[in-house]
């Protein structure tokens, strides 16, 4: 049987490198799965203000247009035409006719551009629009 002297010389020692390691790599984990690059609002738009409705709750798959206040259709983040953008529609419209669009409309925007989209989503099948505003305060 093994009896201690009493020095304090075999005290256990416990080693927090792994600890350390673990808690890092959950800091990288959350860091990276946080900050996801929305690049439609990444735009600038600058929408106009209603007092009005309420932000949506749930994240569905939906297409988000913008409309600058130049008149430019971009499709997420990507500028199209006309024809490109009635066939991302349609394309939209066949694998799902539910598909929520929100339009985000620059305040300057012509009222004729908003319309020609929202024009091209109704020939396209899609009629669960919504057009993207600011909330006030």
């Amino acid at each position: 049987m093994h009896i201690r002297d009493g020095d304090g010389a075999d005290d256990a020692v416990l080693n927090l490198t792994p600890m350390i390691d673990v808690v890092f790599l959950l800091l990288i984990f959350f860091m990276v799965a946080t900050t996801f690059l929305d690049p439609e609002k990444e735009i600038e738009v600058d929408l106009p203000r209603a007092e009005s409705g309420a932000a949506s709750e749930e994240e569905l798959d939906e297409l988000v247009i913008n409309v600058t206040s130049d008149g430019r259709i971009l499709l997420g983040a990507e500028e199209v035409d006309d024809g490109d953008l009635r066939a991302a529609l349609r394309t939209a419209a066949s694998r799902d006719p539910a598909t929520a669009v929100t339009i985000r409309g620059d305040r300057a925007a012509r009222h004729e551009a908003i319309v020609g989209v929202m024009d091209a989503c109704g020939s396209a099948g899609l009629f669960n629009l919504s057009v993207g505003t600011r909330e006030e305060g």
